[in-house]
């Protein structure tokens, strides 16, 4: 066992954990209020990934209010390159074949005039120049992965994990012991299913008062094509096939800069079906006729995963606690219709930071900011959320042609200020709709012809994904006897399935099976901690600046 040794620590204004657009928004507005009131104010960003923006993943079509609240002059300013929507189309896919929906059919919050098709990954790594060149500490591979808590339960700060530690639990020579930050506020701005902002929620019963959060699994990839196939500021979205009507999810593709299409999957996390691979649906959709016609010639450089809050306005969970915030996708503020959630990632962090701001101003520390929540209770994330808030239940609960239906009457009655007094529930949380394995007909997937569909494995090497080998297993099987005799035995072994990255893998014999972990694979979208139906499986942090490194995602 390792002798606990002390730590260092150091004591600042605001710790943020998590370097993403909410953590940074937040980083940045604390700073400019700051300069313009001529006061001082510490801050430090502890972020898990090797760099910032290397665990940042979305499709991405940006909506500019987020970034037009935070940085008012940033089209002045060197962004990334961000094409703005110039072609939007809708279409409901058969196995051959697709219908387009009229954009006039479409409820006008889903219009994407006047938003910019780009990197979210550049976007992050672009931000975080901006915050460092203001004097804010950002500190990569340094995840926090221990929340300090004084005698009155309040959080006054975080720590950093050790780094160095063999898989048998001894010290390496690298050991070096890590770091406690104190800090006034601690802003938790993890993504979804952060580890921390799991304690916090659970701690303080912030979701007590708020409906299950609901998930899914989004799946990219990064491809150059003939310019004569690319078409700047195009945006496509897609329902259907290959997905049968029962199982939510649809799929993305968005053409930017020089010949670049991001082309990506999203299958709702409530599936039934424990033999359904998000991966396998996901290689087969690229070989529908449409798809194919874009992507040939063309070249795959990139892929990654990550999960999706989908539970939207009625699974927010409380924001404040004594001495911190929940912000971004540490509670969740995706609209899924949109499929966005970065704009209100960085309104929350904007909102979480003018109300610590003036909690430090006024000499509080570590108590509950309940200013923040106010804001966001009267705010347009609010607001949005809630016109959409009916889409993803009826969705799960009346399968895809009738529940979009329903879902986008839904949206226009609110549209037009008829706002029917229901807020349906999400029912079951996302680990407990899978059937018994037996009760379900398998899924025979295609082998991959190498040009349009690949194997797991040569997927996560596009993904630069790298983990310290000789460290402790960072996916953490609390009872294996769980996962052998229900996971496995009941279920199928649906982890093999449901991860996109051949991270858990069922060897041996019928009778004789043996979950093997290949935790270096793993590109840390937290869909084992989600979707195991035992709830057997806790995703944490690895060492510092594991995991996948996305360029340009």
């Amino acid at each position: 066992m390792i002798e606990i040794e002390n730590r260092e620590s150091i004591d600042i204004d605001v710790v943020v954990v998590g370097a993403g657009p909410a953590g940074l928004a937040t980083a940045i507005k604390l700073k400019q209020q700051a300069e313009e009131a001529g006061k001082e104010i510490s801050i430090t960003i502890l972020e898990k990934g090797s760099e910032v923006g290397a665990h940042i993943l979305s499709g991405a079509v940006i909506d500019p209010v987020g970034l037009d609240s935070l940085l008012p002059n940033w089209r002045d300013l060197d962004h990334p390159i961000m094409d703005e929507v110039v072609t939007d189309k809708f279409y409901f896919l058969g196995p051959a074949g697709g219908i387009r929906i009229p954009n006039l059919l479409m409820p006008p919050i889903m219009s994407n005039d006047g938003c910019y098709v780009t990197s979210l990954s550049n976007l992050t790594k672009w931000l975080g120049n901006i915050a460092e060149s203001m004097g804010i500490e950002i500190y990569p591979g340094f995840p926090a992965n221990e929340i300090l808590y004084n005698s009155e339960g309040s959080v006054i700060g975080v720590a950093t994990g050790d780094l160095g530690i063999a898989k048998d639990q001894s010290k390496k020579e690298t050991y070096m012991r890590g770091m406690e930050i104190f800090a006034k506020y601690t802003v938790f701005a993890e993504g979804v299913r952060g580890q921390l902002s799991k304690e916090i929620i659970g701690k303080y019963s912030l979701d007590r008062e708020s409906d299950t959060q609901k998930y899914g699994l989004g799946l990219k990839e990064l491809w150059e094509i003939p310019k004569e196939n690319h078409t700047p500021g195009l945006v496509q979205h897609t329902m259907g096939w290959p997905l049968d009507k029962k199982t939510g999810g649809g799929s993305f593709l968005y053409q930017f800069d020089k010949n670049l299409v991001s082309i990506g999957f999203v299958v709702h996390l409530n599936y039934t079906n424990p033999h359904l691979s998000p991966y396998e649906e996901f290689q087969r959709f690229k070989t529908h006729p449409m798809i194919k016609e874009i992507l040939k010639g063309g070249k795959r450089i990139s892929y990654g995963a990550r999960a999706i809050n989908e539970g939207g306005y009625q699974s927010v969970p409380k924001l404040t606690f004594p001495g911190g915030v929940l912000v971004g996708c540490s509670a969740g503020f995706v609209n899924v219709p949109r499929i966005k959630g970065s704009h209100n990632a960085i309104l929350t962090g904007v909102m979480a930071a003018e109300s610590i701001f003036d909690a430090i101003i006024n000499n509080r520390s570590n108590d509950e900011v309940i200013d923040y929540q106010n804001k966001y209770d009267c705010s347009d994330v609010k607001k949005e959320l809630n016109i959409v808030k009916n889409v993803k239940p009826l969705w799960s609960r009346f399968g895809t042609h009738l529940g979009i239906s329903l879902g986008a009457i839904d949206m226009w009655l609110r549209n037009f200020g008829i706002s029917l007094p229901i807020t349906m529930s999400h029912r079951k949380a996302d680990h407990e709709t899978l059937e018994i394995a037996n009760d379900r007909n398998r899924i025979v997937y295609p082998k991959p012809d190498g040009e349009y569909s690949f194997d797991k494995l040569s997927s996560v090497f596009l993904s630069a994904t790298n983990h310290e080998e000789d460290q402790p297993v960072h996916l953490q099987v609390n009872n294996m006897d769980i996962q052998i005799n229900s996971e496995f035995q009941i279920y199928g072994g649906p982890s093999g399935n449901y991860c996109p990255a051949g991270v858990y893998e069922w060897i041996g014999e019928q009778d004789n099976k043996i979950l093997q972990i290949n935790s270096q694979n793993c590109v840390h979208c937290k869909t084992c901690d989600i979707k195991d139906p035992n709830q057997n499986i806790t995703w944490v942090a690895p060492e510092g600046g594991g995991g996948p490194n996305y360029s340009n995602m």
